[in-house]
């Protein structure tokens, strides 16, 4: 089965920073995309970055640009998400999420088609 499971969430101060990681089963990051998420209560589900199979070329949502940074451990089957000069604004419930799509942008959720459950990452102010 086809699995992803987040962790790393929790509490930061505004300014600070944060690593989340999602360690995936059950197929290679060679083959699927990786997309990271997030919802605050009452809002849409938004995307946050992907990164590509095979390259692993990146993509950023404009209101992290320049704050975090995708990466990926192919060995460890393991993508993390850095989020550095964190904001009250970026609490939410982050999940990451796989897609056989090959994409170009960040995704919209539907185009995902495995998810973790996800883990809550607050910034206090």
């Amino acid at each position: 089965q086809k699995q992803l499971v987040e962790s790393g969430g929790g509490l930061v101060q505004t300014g600070g920073s944060l690593t989340l990681s999602c360690v995936v089963s059950g197929f290679s990051l060679d083959d699927y995309d990786i997309g990271w998420f997030r919802q605050a209560p009452g809002k849409e589900r938004e995307g946050v970055s992907l990164i590509n199979a095979g390259d692993g070329d990146t993509y950023y949502a404009d209101f992290v640009e320049g704050r975090f940074t995708l990466s990926r451990d192919n060995a460890r089957r393991t993508v993390y998400l850095q989020m550095n000069s964190l904001k009250p604004e970026d609490t939410g419930t982050y999940y990451c999420a796989a897609t056989g799509f090959r994409l170009v942008a960040v995704p919209t959720a539907d185009l995902m088609d495995v998810w973790g459950k996800g883990i809550l990452v607050t910034v206090s102010s």
